[in-house]
C-alpha cells in the first residue's frame, strides 16, 4: 500500500514505518500523490483529524529537499491541526542528517504567523532549535510565536521538550537561553505591544512583560543600555497600532533611567516632543527636570519650544510655558531666549494660552531688555485682538489689525456633464468602471443613458463591446441587468422578472429601498422592458449638470427628435425629466416646447409655465416624545417639514416620493441604514427643500444616534437648486452636532456652500441649533466644533449670524455643559468682524460672577459687544 493510501486511512503510524523502508527516490516518488490528497482533502471539508496528521508526517517524509519539507510542514492547511505536537512528526524528521533539519528548522523560523493556530506549532520549532543546535532564530515570526508561549499564566501540555523552568515569566526568561537573543526583538517586531500587555499574560503588573523586562536588565540577563536604547528608539519610530506606544512608555518607566541615563540620550528625548502626546508628555518632563539641574544643555529648551507650542494639546503648551517661567526665574540671563520662544505661542489657535504667553513674556520683559522688541512686535500680529490692546502696552507699538474681510468660497459654478457616449467601445470602458465601484450620479447617468443610444442604433455592435464586461460581472445587478437587456441577452419574460416592482421577485427593489431609491428602480424597470420590447433611441432625463438639472431648452431639443421618429417617452423617464428640468419663464422656451406637437411637449410647456412642481404651504410639526436605543432624547426625530407636493400626473414611485413626508420615517430601532447615494439628490435638483424634509430622519440620526454618513448629502443639497427654508437649515442644524467628525465637516462644507450663495438664513440655523441643543440630540461641543472649524476658514461674519441668535435661547435658562467654548468662538468672531450691540442673555451671565468658564467668556463677549 502507498504511503498516500495509508495517509487517506489516517494511520500515522503506518506511516512512519512506510517512510522508513522507502530509499529517497521512493519517497519523492510518492509526493505528488500526497499533493493531490491534499487538495482533495483541503477543497472537500472531508479530512479527520488523523488523516491530516498521517498527511503532514508522510509530506514531512517524502520530500528530500529540506525547503519542500519545510513549505510542506508549514503550510496554510495544517495551521489548526494537532499534527505538529505528533511525536511521529519528529521521529520522521529526525531521521534526516542535522543540516538537513537546520535548514527546515530556519525555514520554518521565517514564516509569517498567521494567528493562534502558529502557537501549536511553535514547541516542534523550539525542540528543533534545541536538538539541532541551530542559532536562536530572530525572526519576527519566531518572537512573536515565543512571547505568546512565554506569556502563558501556566505552562501547558507539551508532546517534547519542556519549558524553562519557574511558573512566573521572569522565572522562565531568566533562565531560558532564547532570551538574549529575543527579548530585544520585542521593541522591533510589528504589532507586538499587544502581546505583552494582553488579557492572556499575568494580571499583577509586576509579572507582566515591563515590569520583567526591567528586572532582566537589573539582573544582566540583558544589557540595560542597549535595552534603554531599544526602547527609545521604538517610541521614536512610532507606527504600529494606535495605542501601542503606551505599552513601550510602560518599559520606559520600569526601567526608570537615572537622570545619567537620561542626560546622555537627551537629543532623543527631544526629538520625541513630536510624538503622540503621552509620549511628548513624559519626554517634555524629563528635559525640564533635567534642565533644572544644570544637565541639559541651555540650546535645547529653545529647540523644545517650537515643537510644543503649535501642539493642539494645551496641557503640554501651558507645561512648556511653565518650564520657560521657570528657566527665566532660575536664570534671569536666559530671560531673553525665554521670552522670545514664548511669544512662538502668540499664534495658537487657543485665546487663553495666547495670554498666558504673554503672561510669561511681560514677567520676564524688563529682564530680557529692549533688544527682543522688534521681535516681539513681529509675533504679536498673530495674538487674538483681544489681546492687541495689551501688547501694546508692552511693546512700546499699537499692533495694527487688517480691516475685516468675510472670507467665503467661491460659489458653486454649473459643471455641465459630457456629451453622451460616442461609441461601444467607450461605453463598455464607462460601464466596467461603474460595475467595479464608480457610482457617481454623472457616470452612472450616462451609462444608462448610453446604453439605451447603442442598443437603438446598433445592437451587434454593442452586444461585441459588452462581452468582455458582462463575463467579467456575471452577477452586477442595476446596470449589469440594463447591459444584458441592451446587448440582446433577456428574454421578454426574463425582463419581466427582472422588472417586478416585488423586491421579493424583482432585481431592482430591495426590502430597505427608500422612496428615492424606488424611484430610481422605477427608471431602471422601464428601461429594461422598453429595451427587450420598444428600444427608446435616447432618454429624456439624462442631466445636463452634475446636479442632475437638464437645461429646458435641451429637453425641448430631445423632445423635438422623439417627435421626429416618432417614438413614445416612457412616462416614467418623461416623469423624471420634469422634476429635473430648470424651472424658466422664458417665452421662446415655453412656445418650442408647445411647439412640439406631441402631448409631451405639450405637457412640458405646461410644467414651465406653471412653475414647474406644485407645493402647498410648508407646516413645521410640534417635536414629539421618544427616546433612543442610547437613552438620548429624541424628541426631534420627526420634526419634519411636512411638504406635500401634488404631482401633476407624475408616475407611481414620482407620486409615492412626493407625498407626505410621513412615508419617509423609518423605524428607530433598525439596525442598518441604507448607504446614501449620490442620485438620491439628483432626482428633485431644483427642490432640495422638499428633498431635506424627506430625508430628515437620516440628518437626525448622524446626531440623535450617532449614525456615521447620516450627514453626508448635505454638501449636494447645498449646491442644489431651489429655496433654502426650514428644511434645509434643521438638517443643517443635525448636521453641525452630528456625532463623527466626517459628518460634521460636511456640514460645515455645505455652510460654508450656503453663505456663498447667500442662501444662509444665520438666525434661522441659530434658532434651529440651539433648540437642538435644548432638546438634547446636539450636544454644545459638536456644534462648538463645527462652527470653530467654519470660523476658523475666515468665515466669522458667518458664524456671528448663527450664533447670535442662538445664544439668547441657549442662555436662557441655566447654560448648558461646554457653553463656555461656544462663548469663547462667539467673542472671536464678533472681535473680528467689530460686532456691536448687547445681548442680554449674555450680559446676565457675565453679571453672574465667578470663575467659571461660562462667565469669563461671556464677559469677554459682553466686553467685544460694548466696543
Amino acid at each position: 500500500m502507498s504511503v498516500a493510501d495509508l495517509a487517506r486511512k489516517g494511520d500515522t503510524a503506518a506511516v512512519a514505518a512506510a517512510l522508513a523502508e522507502l530509499a529517497p527516490e521512493q519517497r519523492r516518488a510518492e509526493v505528488p500523490a500526497l499533493r493531490a490528497l491534499r487538495k482533495e482533502l483541503r477543497d472537500s471539508w472531508s479530512g479527520s483529524p488523523d488523516r491530516w496528521t498521517a498527511l503532514l508526517v508522510a509530506g514531512a517524509g517524502c520530500h528530500t529537499s529540506p525547503t519542500a519539507a519545510a513549505e510542506w510542514i508549514g503550510s496554510r492547511v495544517f495551521e489548526d491541526r494537532a499534527g505538529w505536537r505528533n511525536p511521529l512528526l519528529v521521529e520522521v524528521i529526525e531521521r534526516q542528517p542535522v543540516e538537513w533539519r537546520q535548514v527546515v528548522t530556519a525555514r520554518l523560523a521565517e514564516r509569517r504567523a498567521p494567528g493562534w493556530g502558529w502557537s501549536e506549532h511553535f514547541p516542534l520549532l523550539e525542540y528543533l532549535v534545541r536538538s539541532t543546535g541551530s542559532p536562536v532564530p530572530a525572526t519576527d515570526s519566531f518572537t512573536t510565536q515565543w512571547v505568546r508561549e512565554r506569556s502563558r499564566p501556566e505552562p501547558r501540555h507539551r508532546a517534547f521538550g519542556d519549558l524553562p523552568p519557574g511558573r512566573d515569566l521572569h522565572a522562565r526568561l531568566a533562565t531560558d537561553p532564547f532570551t538574549p537573543v529575543l527579548a530585544p526583538r520585542v521593541f522591533e517586531v510589528p504589532d507586538l505591544a499587544g502581546e505583552l500587555e494582553g488579557p492572556w499574560v499575568a494580571r499583577d503588573d509586576s509579572e507582566r512583560w515591563p515590569a520583567v523586562l526591567a528586572r532582566l536588565a537589573a539582573d544582566g540577563v540583558l544589557d540595560r543600555a542597549d535595552l534603554l536604547d531599544r526602547c527609545l528608539a521604538r517610541l521614536l519610530r512610532g507606527g504600529g497600532r494606535p495605542n501601542d506606544h503606551r505599552t513601550y512608555l510602560t518599559v520606559l518607566r520600569a526601567l526608570a533611567p537615572t537622570a545619567d541615563e537620561y542626560a546622555e540620550r537627551a537629543r532623543t528625548l527631544l526629538a520625541l516632543l513630536s510624538g503622540p502626546s503621552t509620549t511628548a508628555a513624559l519626554a517634555q518632563e524629563v528635559l525640564a527636570s533635567l534642565d533644572a539641574a544644570g544637565r541639559l544643555d541651555p540650546e535645547v529648551l529653545d529647540e523644545a519650544s517650537p515643537t510644543v507650542l503649535f501642539r493642539t494639546e494645551k496641557k503640554l503648551v501651558r507645561a512648556q510655558l511653565g518650564w520657560l517661567d521657570r528657566a527665566a526665574r532660575t536664570a534671569p540671563h536666559r530671560a531673553g531666549p525665554v521670552v522670545l520662544a514664548a511669544a512662538g505661542a502668540f499664534g495658537h489657535p487657543d485665546r487663553t494660552l495666547q495670554e498666558q504667553a504673554l503672561k510669561v513674556v511681560a514677567r520676564h520683559l524688563t529682564a530680557a531688555g529692549t533688544a527682543v522688541l522688534p521681535e516681539l512686535r513681529a509675533a504679536a500680529e498673530q495674538l487674538d485682538p483681544a489681546h492687541h490692546r495689551r501688547a501694546a502696552e508692552l511693546f512700546g507699538a499699537e499692533v495694527q489689525a487688517e480691516e475685516y474681510r468675510e472670507l467665503l468660497p467661491p460659489p458653486p459654478q454649473p459643471r455641465p456633464v459630457p456629451a453622451p457616449i460616442a461609441t461601444p467601445a467607450e461605453l463598455a470602458e464607462e460601464l466596467g468602471a461603474v460595475l467595479a465601484g464608480d457610482t457617481g450620479l454623472v457616470p452612472w447617468e450616462r451609462v444608462l443613458d448610453g446604453l439605451v443610444r447603442h442598443a437603438h442604433t446598433d445592437r451587434a455592435a454593442l452586444a461585441e463591446a459588452l462581452d468582455p464586461v458582462l463575463r467579467a460581472h456575471p452577477h452586477a445587478r442595476d446596470l449589469g441587468l440594463i447591459a444584458e437587456a441592451a446587448a440582446g441577452r433577456m428574454t421578454v419574460d426574463r425582463a419581466r422578472q427582472v422588472a417586478d416592482r416585488s423586491y421579493r421577485h424583482g432585481s431592482f427593489r430591495t426590502a430597505w429601498s427608500t422612496p428615492f431609491d424606488q424611484q430610481t428602480a422605477a427608471r431602471l424597470e422601464e428601461a429594461v422592458l422598453r429595451l427587450v420590447t420598444r428600444p427608446l433611441p435616447y432618454l429624456l432625463a439624462a442631466p445636463t449638470d452634475s446636479t442632475g438639472s437638464i437645461d429646458p431648452v435641451v429637453l425641448v431639443e430631445r423632445l423635438a427628435g422623439y417627435a421626429a421618429l416618432g417614438a413614445d417617452p416612457g412616462p416614467v423617464d418623461l416623469g423624471q425629466a420634469l422634476l429635473r428640468v430648470a424651472p424658466t419663464t422664458e417665452p421662446a422656451v415655453i412656445a418650442a416646447a408647445a411647439a412640439v406637437g406631441t402631448p409631451a411637449g405639450d405637457r412640458l410647456a405646461g410644467w414651465l409655465r406653471e412653475g414647474g412642481l406644485p407645493r402647498r404651504p410648508t407646516v413645521v410639526r410640534a417635536p414629539s416624545g421618544g427616546r433612543g436605543r442610547d437613552g438620548r432624547r429624541l424628541s426631534t426625530t420627526r420634526r419634519l417639514i411636512d411638504q406635500e407636493a401634488a404631482g401633476a400626473g407624475l408616475p407611481e414611485d414620482a407620486e409615492r416620493l412626493l407625498d407626505t413626508a410621513d412615508r419617509h420615517l423609518r423605524r428607530r430601532d433598525v439596525w442598518w441604514t441604507p448607504p446614501a447615494r449620490e442620485q438620491w439628490t439628483a432626482i428633485l435638483p431644483h427642490h432640495r427643500e422638499e428633498t431635506a424634509a424627506r430625508l430628515m430622519e437620516r440628518f437626525a440620526s448622524a446626531a440623535d444616534l450617532d449614525v456615521r454618513g447620516g450627514a453626508d448629502l448635505l454638501p449636494a443639497l447645498a449646491e442644489a437648486g431651489g429655496p433654502a427654508g426650514p428644511a434645509i437649515h434643521l438638517a443643517l442644524a443635525y448636521g453641525l452636532g452630528a456625532r463623527h467628525p466626517e459628518d460634521r465637516t460636511a456640514a460645515v462644507d455645505a455652510l460654508l456652500v450656503l453663505a456663498a450663495r447667500g442662501d444662509l438664513d444665520g438666525a434661522l440655523l441659530g434658532r434651529e441649533s440651539a433648540e437642538l441643543v435644548a432638546l438634547g440630540p446636539v450636544k454644545p461641543n459638536r456644534l462648538t466644533e463645527s462652527l470653530r472649524v467654519a470660523a476658523d476658514t475666515g468665515a466669522h461674519g458667518t458664524v456671528w449670524s448663527v450664533l447670535v441668535a442662538a445664544l439668547p435661547r441657549l442662555l436662557a435658562g441655566e447654560p448648558p455643559r461646554g457653553v463656555g467654548e461656544l462663548l469663547a468662538v462667539a467673542a472671536d468672531c464678533a472681535r473680528r468682524c467689530a460686532a456691536r450691540g448687547p445681548i442680554p442673555e449674555v450680559t446676565a451671565l457675565a453679571a453672574r460672577g465667578g470663575s467659571s468658564r461660562a462667565v469669563r467668556e461671556a464677559a469677554a463677549l459682553q466686553e467685544v459687544l460694548a466696543g
